[in-house]
């Protein structure tokens, strides 16, 4: 009975917009108020009732304090931490450190091409920086109901250099996949021709080259697993030399990447480090957190602490390392690329503090 009567309370709250905002602001003064160390408090008991506050099919705008507006479905830690942020108009979306690294790269960049595009979140902000010089964002994200909200936030900022492509990248540009799982979580697996809910590969080197494009300078991907693939069938840009290739910013997880001797010794590592790539493992939060001020922390790939559950983790691979060569940027080895707010902070906190 008395949880009938909480989640009907929770379901009243949920339909004042302005009563929902207070409630949340009030989770988030608690998250700050209380002591618990090696509880995820977010995770474990604030979370899940915000959670509760909305449906899946729920459309929801957030501004960020750049001016830049999302739409978004409620479907995802994504989704629900950006809700949550601190302050109500946070400089990222998701990521903190992750954003920032994009944006910088997207000064250095025209055509950009996008793994796993989602509503967004990050091509909205690359495809502001690179607009003036004339670029695009090839972005692709076969998730239909993702890609329209992407569509949407390129409409909804005034973008016109973003453009959402179905496709999966991939080694090869003639194999059928189905996306299983859910939402953010879903990753790709075979399937038959003419499958309900299937697409099509294509490796960026022939969407590039069939697009009239012979320059790719930044490579972003965020796949499940799918990250080796197409860099494999990015090669030809890949073995440019440093100035002509693109920088790659793509994530690694222990359920796709057997890093057991190290991020090195991967078939991933071994591709990127045979093409002269440096790599560096990126620490940021897998949520939306202020660090408005901190340098964003780079690990050497030899470097970096990587016990801990099945986790995953963004990483950077660059030609020519000393673009971090600036205070916005600092090189730490022996730690995690894990920040997390309830874990020991020697491994899992930035340098000198959150």
């Amino acid at each position: 009975m008395a949880q009938d009567k909480a989640l009907e309370a929770l379901s009243r709250i949920a339909e004042q917009d302005d009563w929902r905002d207070a409630f949340i602001r009030q989770l988030i003064a608690f998250e700050g108020q209380i002591e618990a160390p090696g509880v995820d408090v977010r995770e474990e008991l604030t979370g899940p009732l915000v959670d509760a506050l909305f449906d899946d099919d729920q459309v929801v705008r957030k501004t960020l304090s750049n001016g830049v507006t999302f739409e978004f479905l409620y479907r995802s830690k994504i989704a629900r931490d950006f809700v949550m942020s601190t302050p109500e108009k946070p400089d990222h979306a998701w990521e903190p450190m992750t954003s920032r690294i994009l944006v910088d790269m997207a000064r250095r960049a025209s055509q950009v091409v996008i793994g796993g595009a989602y509503f967004g979140d990050h091509a909205v902000l690359i495809a502001r920086e690179i607009a003036p010089r004339g670029g695009v964002v090839h972005a692709f994200e076969p998730n239909s109901q993702q890609r329209a909200m992407l569509a949407r936030n390129a409409e909804l900022n005034g973008l016109t250099n973003i453009t959402p492509r179905p496709e999966g990248l991939w080694h090869d540009s003639s194999t059928n996949l189905k996306l299983v799982g859910y939402d953010s979580f879903a990753s790709a697996e075979a399937a038959e021709e003419g499958a309900d809910d299937s697409f099509r590969t294509v490796t960026i080197a022939d969407y590039l080259k069939a697009a009239g494009v012979d320059r790719l300078d930044l490579i972003v991907l965020d796949i499940e697993g799918a990250e080796l693939g197409a860099l494999r069938g990015a090669e030809p840009f890949l073995a440019k030399p440093a100035g002509e290739a693109p920088n790659i910013l793509f994530e690694v997880h222990r359920h796709y990447v057997d890093w057991t001797h190290g991020l090195l010794d991967t078939d991933i590592g071994r591709l990127l480090t045979g093409h002269g790539y440096t790599l560096f493992a990126l620490r940021d939060f897998n949520s939306n957190y202020d660090l408005a001020g901190k340098p964003v922390e780079l690990i050497p790939a030899d470097a970096v602490h990587l016990e801990g559950p099945p986790h995953g983790f963004n990483m950077v691979a660059v030609k020519d390392a000393s673009i971090f060569d600036n205070p916005g940027y600092r090189i730490v080895r022996d730690v995690s690329p894990k920040y997390l707010r309830h874990k020991d902070p020697k491994l899992h906190h930035p340098v000198g503090g959150l």
